[in-house]
C-alpha cells in the first residue's frame, strides 16, 4: 500500500500523550498516530451507525473494513443492528434469488 506523508500541528499536551503513548507501546510517535486513527475511524462508524447516519455498508467503509468485520466489530461493542423488518424480509427474499 502507498504511504504518504503528512505534516501537522498539535498542541503540546497532544504530543506528550503521543509520545506518552509511543513509550510505553515501545513503538515510534507515527505508529501511535496511525494506531489511534484506525481506531478513530472505526469509532466514527460505530457512532455513525448508531445514529442511523450510515448504512452498514458505508460504516465498513468509514472503518477501513469489510462489511462482515464491521459487523462482527458492531457486535462487540454491543451495537443492535439498526434494521426495519421490511429491510430484513427484503434481504431474505434477494437471498434467496441468488442462492
Amino acid at each position: 500500500m502507498a504511504t504518504r506523508t503528512l505534516s501537522m500541528r498539535i498542541n503540546e499536551d497532544d504530543y506528550k500523550f503521543l509520545s506518552a503513548l509511543a513509550n510505553e507501546e515501545k513503538e515510534d510517535v507515527s505508529k501511535a498516530v496511525r494506531e489511534l486513527l484506525d481506531l478513530g475511524r472505526i469509532m466514527l462508524a460505530i457512532e455513525k451507525y448508531k445514529k442511523s447516519e450510515a448504512s452498514i455498508e458505508k460504516a465498513a467503509r468509514i472503518a477501513g473494513v469489510s462489511i462482515s468485520k464491521m459487523m462482527d466489530i458492531l457486535q462487540e461493542h454491543g451495537v443492535e443492528a439498526n434494521i426495519e423488518y421490511e429491510d430484513y424480509i427484503k434481504g431474505l427474499k434477494h437471498l434467496r434469488k441468488v442462492w
